[in-house]
């Protein structure tokens, strides 16, 4: 039976439901993708523990979108656990309801393979190590599937996972949602931080300097220098207050004509949330996006040619009633979403 049977299969019978939405015949002989359990057929605090209750990758014969956690936080430089925030995003994922999106006017699990790869296996005690662990499991990843969505994790990962896209597709356009720029030097003689991706993703070359941007910056800084040596790297900058001032129809127009018809790649702290809509998150900041606006810029990015992208910095020891985590997952939902309309994805 497990021999013969996906693990989609096996989570559905062992909550004690004799419904499947495919039939194990079926499997090798279509090439319909398998969804995910349905929460009309099995109660969604129910069934697999994977992100949406999707198929694990062992179990497709192939994939178009994976989701791969990546529990590594020791790039930290205030409250640490984010690398409880794969585990915690899956969970959260649960209380989705994902057969179709009427924003989008897409069904995501049957228009492509989506997936769940598991985790990557990240050394807590050497930064270096994990970049280079994250990086080698990320490029193989992106040689089997077409775009990946990283679970982080702090935002250190997003170094490697730009390495990784580059050395399939080149320099992409960086959209990064933050609260914070990321493109500080070192912490405390430290080059590999979450606060620093961004630096040595510029020295080497991995993003386009004429066609990235940050989103939702806001807060104080170390130094009125910061800014300058940010804009050096060839970042242009929404600030959150532009949310309040002009609108998210205008912050959609800045993207769109900001990274034409590059490549895409999208990488979003959850602390570009207020800590209201996301308290569980270690370097938190007032006066940020609400959901509905980071949704709704995401939404109005559909048709652009995203690769791949992640969500980072999500720490369940500091959230109240999963609303961090929920948001996260939420956004792994929309992402999914985008790639499906992503231009040569559609079916």
């Amino acid at each position: 039976f497990f021999k013969q049977k996906t693990a989609y299969e096996i989570g559905v019978r062992l909550v004690g439901s004799e419904m499947c939405i495919r039939d194990s015949e079926m499997t090798d002989s279509e090439n319909t993708p398998i969804q995910p359990v349905s929460g009309t057929v099995v109660p969604r605090f129910a069934g697999p523990s994977t992100f949406a209750r999707l198929p694990e990758i062992r179990d497709v014969k192939s994939c178009d979108i994976a989701i791969l956690g990546i529990p590594f936080d020791a790039g930290t430089s205030y409250r640490p656990g984010a690398r409880f925030g794969p585990q915690a995003i899956r969970q959260a994922s649960r209380h989705l309801r994902t057969q179709y999106h009427p924003s989008y006017d897409t069904e995501p699990f049957i228009e492509q393979q989506v997936a769940d790869a598991g985790d990557i296996t990240c050394n807590p005690f050497n930064i270096l190590e994990s970049v280079e662990q994250i990086q080698t499991a990320a490029t193989e990843m992106l040689g089997n599937v077409k775009s990946i969505i990283s679970l982080g994790g702090d935002h250190t990962i997003a170094l490697p996972l730009l390495r990784a896209v580059n050395h399939h597709f080149g320099p992409v356009a960086l959209v990064h949602f933050d609260a914070h720029l990321d493109t500080w030097d070192t912490y405390f003689g430290a080059p590999y931080t979450h606060g620093t991706p961004f630096r040595r993703a510029g020295e080497e070359k991995l993003f386009l300097d004429h066609a990235s941007m940050h989103v939702g910056i806001r807060g104080p800084l170390y130094s009125r220098n910061d800014l300058i040596n940010d804009e050096e790297l060839g970042f242009k900058v929404v600030h959150c207050d532009e949310f309040q001032t002009e609108g998210v129809e205008h912050v959609i127009g800045r993207i769109k004509e900001r990274v034409g018809n590059n490549s895409i790649y999208l990488s979003i702290d959850i602390d570009v949330l207020d800590p209201a809509h996301a308290p569980g998150t270690g370097t938190p900041e007032i006066a940020g996006m609400s959901s509905r606006e980071l949704v709704n810029v995401l939404r109005g990015l559909a048709g652009l040619n995203i690769i791949s992208a992640d969500v980072v910095e999500v720490a369940p020891a500091y959230d109240q009633a999963e609303l961090t985590s929920l948001a996260a997952a939420t956004i792994v939902y929309e992402i999914i979403n985008l790639l499906t309309r992503s231009p040569g994805k559609e079916s």
